[in-house]
């Protein structure tokens, strides 16, 4: 007698779907989980964003910084002027000081400044407040999955090589110079790789013999380059390139990015029509909107270079 029922599909419907009237905005979905924990910068006056406003030094960074971040983390603040909270600084913390060098001593004529070899001991007692609060494997599981960006060498050639002091250059030809340049760095980051660190953006140099400063003070007549300057350059970022290499084959794990800064920088510079620019050779007054200039002072490029 039940031969003749046939199954009959149930589709259940939410109550969302006659409460909502037809015009309502549905909600944007969540945000993805940034692709990294936290972002730790190292480096110089180019990634400086406010340590030496604690300092007495005539090397400021009282802009707000430049160039896009696309991590989906929120703005990494100074060492120095973090709010004291782990928790923030898990997030990331900007150890860099305008004026620093790789050498102890590069950009002194300035005023204080945070070192190379400071700024990673910065780095190592952040870790161990990680340590303390989160356990060591906790920790050591947050840090190797950060990234870690690095960038720093160019005071080194502007205030040590360059003005050759201490009589530099007697003592190092070119060559030894960006050698020994680059096995300091290597100590560094090995120490960084002892205590977990693993993902690292090592930033090459631009082609600081194109600053005004340097097309001022050795009368560059068209704009063009000071190329002994910039031969310096390519020596150390080719130096670096290798000695990333070598790090990336000695330590397990480790994952060390070299990103050349030399060769996109003198592609703007050659092709700045191209990028919207029009001034190259000199600098917009570090004030106001860029108006296609690519320099914003004597030696520093402007945020839109950068994005």
């Amino acid at each position: 007698m039940f031969s003749s029922v046939k199954p009959v599909a149930v589709v259940h419907f939410s109550g969302d779907l006659y409460t909502r009237p037809r015009n309502a905005s549905i909600p944007p979905p969540p945000a993805p989980p940034p692709p990294v924990p936290a972002l730790f910068i190292i480096g110089d006056s180019s990634v400086d964003c406010g340590t030496n406003d604690f300092l007495g030094t005539l090397a400021r960074a009282d802009h707000l910084p430049y160039g896009p971040l696309r991590l989906g983390l929120p703005f990494v603040p100074s060492y120095l002027g973090q709010s004291g909270s782990v928790k923030d600084m898990m997030r990331g913390l900007n150890y860099a000081s305008a004026g620093a060098g790789i050498i102890f001593s590069s950009g002194s004529e300035l005023g204080q400044h945070i070192s190379f070899s400071q700024q990673i001991q910065q780095v190592m007692d952040t870790f161990q407040q990680f340590i303390l609060t989160m356990g060591e494997h906790a920790a050591a599981d947050h840090i190797s999955n950060s990234v870690f960006y690095i960038s720093i060498g160019t005071n080194d050639f502007i205030h040590y090589y360059l003005p050759d002091v201490s009589d530099v250059q007697s003592k190092f030809f070119a060559w030894r110079f960006t050698k020994f340049l680059a096995q300091t760095v290597k100590q560094e980051m090995k120490n960084l790789y002892n205590a977990n660190v693993r993902r690292v953006v090592m930033m090459g140099l631009a082609p600081i013999g194109c600053a005004p400063y340097y097309l001022w003070q050795y009368n560059s007549q068209n704009g063009e380059c000071v190329q002994p300057i910039n031969n310096l350059i390519m020596e150390f970022n080719f130096v670096m390139r290798y000695t990333i290499e070598e790090l990336n084959k000695e330590l397990v794990d480790a994952n060390i990015i070299f990103c050349d800064a030399y060769v996109g920088s003198m592609d703007i510079l050659k092709n700045k029509d191209q990028y919207g620019f029009s001034v190259s050779d000199t600098a917009c007054c570090g004030l106001g909107r860029y108006n296609g200039w690519i320099m914003f002072d004597n030696v520093h490029r402007l945020g839109v270079v950068y994005g």
